[in-house]
């Protein structure tokens, strides 16, 4: 189970919001074979005078509009894996969401099932999967 932490200009549109949510949720769902009912997106949104980054780092001419997308999941993806994930995030958010594949900032931190609990104060290790069941 992915967690991601999405941040956004104040601009951006509810509606876009949502596109890029959508954009990141599918992304993971067709890239690392996430189930589709795993959708944890915390999305924040930033001012001009609380994110700098530079516009040029890497070849890369990016506005000011950056969407830094931080994903936490349980390590064990492949680096090809982790390509393809990152290649349709950017995709998606491009065609979904008008956002420009050079403004989009995806980093990942890897775990282990112990470092979880996902609900009810249980160790995650201890838990099996049930879907769409609600005790």
């Amino acid at each position: 189970m992915p967690f991601i932490r999405t941040s956004v200009h104040k601009d951006i549109s509810q509606q876009q919001r949502q596109c890029i949510v959508d954009g990141i949720h599918q992304a993971l769902v067709d890239s690392i074979g996430m189930p589709s009912d795993e959708l944890f997106n915390m999305l924040a949104e930033y001012e001009s005078s609380q994110f700098w980054c530079s516009r040029t780092f890497n070849g890369i001419a990016r506005s000011d509009r950056v969407v830094v997308v931080e994903i936490t999941l349980r390590r064990g993806r492949s680096d090809a894996m982790k390509r393809e994930l990152y290649a349709n995030v950017a995709r998606n958010l491009e065609s979904n969401a008008g956002v420009s594949p050079k403004d989009v900032f995806i980093f990942m931190h890897e775990n282990d099932y112990s470092d979880w609990s996902v609900g009810e104060g249980k160790f995650a290790m201890a838990l099996a999967q049930q879907l769409g069941v609600d005790n």
